[in-house]
């Protein structure tokens, strides 16, 4: 390794890991008759998983809309007495992970907003806006933001835009109708004016949305996990491009852009629960299906044990063991109240990394030859101090299979991922796969390491390839990059030092 890639990888030492880490889970049901606030909890519950910085609930009765929202995780913010103090017909709840906007308490979800008519609104978003600059430029010269404010989420432009819109003449539904179509990037809404439950998903159906029936009711969320944990039943995703309405006249829809399929195919390899299902393929069946792959395309022959990282490594280390005939163990323990988002130590407390999250079970691994199953890289960090780990606790080899190619591109469509300059795989800017794995495998110290290709991780979701958003992968980006975003530029950069088509700003 040249002395400037050595460089690099010691700078990426220096930094603490950035896990991928969601935007957002959105939720909401009309069920008049229903604790809809209970049911809200329940459903953001099943969603903590989407983001754990902050969450809110607004329940409707007709003649009042109320939020309550805070910081921290949904059990943390909401209980008994909250929640049956919160009544009405028609809900929508949220639980955040920030990545446009701050982390104060006003970019907290539901964002609520009053028209010009007098009708409230509450809204939730989950995604990522590529034009968030023109709409919020349009939102100022309107007058619904001020241009003093510091710190104006893309949820909160979308907001106020919506609710100026609303007139007497002018309904919320025709309202939606007027600003989808300008809105462009990653959206999932859910919002309500307290009488009915509205939900849209971008047109290109980037973040899962989908429709639930409960006996007296329905219930829209981001993943198919939610429906089952409140005990609805599936019926049918929302298209992309749809806006629905619900309330007691039934269901409307209407089509504001044209279906163009671009799923994110992360869903599928971490974001999503593995109880979830996206488009009619299980989540964890996926990855039990990429983890197989894995063994095919890189055995480890003589290891004795198979061993994920939990929690998201489980279903593919299930697949490599069952494809490899190597024995399934569970080797690391997981702190479950450390959760998915990643708790800095102070730099005192530095030393201690991974520990916070995994301990290795010595009985298991001591003399081992492993094979660690993770679902993805992304600075490298956790997975050196997990080598690490687990070599000091008597493993004789470690094998990583990693459920993902190598991420070198940053996402602007709801993940936040670091910056191009600050990802593992791009350390090394060689156009040869197998040279930039040796470059990782040797910068975490693995004594081998694979990654499933793009074409055998998409042949796992069983959707087609040109139907599905791989720009962390590839960066191929089928949205458009965002304008004035500093990643976006450095992105736009390295496109062009290797010859890729450049995407339009928006």
């Amino acid at each position: 390794m040249d002395t400037v890639q050595k460089h690099q990888l010691s700078n990426l030492d220096d930094h603490g890991e950035q896990e991928p880490r969601e935007e957002c889970g959105v939720f909401g049901v009309w069920a008049p008759g229903e604790e809809v606030a209970k049911l809200s909890y329940f459903g953001l519950f099943a969603l903590q998983h989407r983001g754990q910085e902050a969450a809110g609930i607004a329940v409707g009765d007709d003649d009042r809309l109320v939020v309550f929202k805070d910081m921290g995780l949904v059990s943390q913010i909401f209980d008994e007495s909250i929640l049956d103090s919160l009544h009405g017909n028609v809900a929508v709840g949220h639980t955040r992970y920030s990545t446009a906007g701050g982390k104060e308490w006003s970019n907290v979800q539901p964002m609520f907003g009053t028209s010009p008519s007098g009708v409230d609104i509450a809204l939730c978003h989950n995604g990522n806006l590529v034009n968030y600059l023109e709409l919020r430029d349009e939102a100022m010269e309107c007058g619904v933001i001020s241009p003093a404010e510091p710190h104006v989420s893309d949820t909160m432009v979308m907001s106020t835009l919506l609710s100026d819109g609303v007139t007497d003449e002018v309904s919320v539904f025709d309202s939606a109708l007027d600003l989808l179509p300008r809105i462009k990037g990653a959206f999932c809404l859910t919002f309500t004016d307290g009488h009915t439950l509205y939900a849209a998903r971008d047109s290109h159906g980037v973040r899962p949305l989908v429709l639930g029936r409960l006996p007296q009711g329905w219930v829209v969320a981001s993943e198919t996990c939610a429906l089952d944990i409140v005990g609805a039943y599936f019926v049918r995703e929302v298209e992309p491009g749809e806006l629905i309405a619900i309330d007691e006249s039934g269901i409307r829809s209407a089509r504001f852009a044209e279906t163009t399929h671009h799923g994110c195919v992360f869903e599928y390899v971490y974001l999503a629960r593995p109880d979830s299902d996206i488009r009619g393929r299980s989540v964890n069946a996926t990855r039990v299906d990429i983890g197989r792959r894995l063994a095919r395309h890189f055995p480890a022959d003589g290891a004795d044990l198979v061993i994920p990282v939990p929690e998201s490594g489980n279903p593919a280390a299930v697949g490599y063991a069952r494809e490899s005939g190597i024995t399934f163990a569970q080797g690391l323990v997981k702190n479950a109240y450390v959760g998915r988002t990643f708790i800095q130590p102070t730099q005192t407390l530095r030393q201690l990394g991974i520990r916070l999250k995994l301990n290795p079970l010595r009985e298991v691994i001591a003399g081992k030859k492993l094979v660690v199953v993770d679902d993805s890289i992304v600075r490298g960090n956790t997975q050196r101090a997990l080598i690490r780990m687990l070599r000091e606790a008597g493993a004789a080899e470690v094998h990583v299979r990693i459920a993902s190619p190598p991420v070198k591109w940053p996402c602007f469509y709801g993940i936040d991922f670091a910056s191009p300059g600050e990802l593992i795989a791009n350390v090394n800017p060689s156009d040869d796969p197998d040279v930039v794995c040796e470059t990782i495998r040797e910068a975490i110290g693995a004594d081998s390491l694979g990654f499933v290709s793009i074409e055998e991780m998409v042949a796992a979701t069983e959707q087609p390839r040109a139907e599905l958003c791989t720009a962390c992968f590839d960066g191929h980006y089928p949205l458009g990059l965002p304008a004035g975003n500093p990643n976006a530029e450095a992105a736009r950069k390295l496109l062009e030092t290797q010859d890729k088509p450049l995407p339009n700003p928006a």
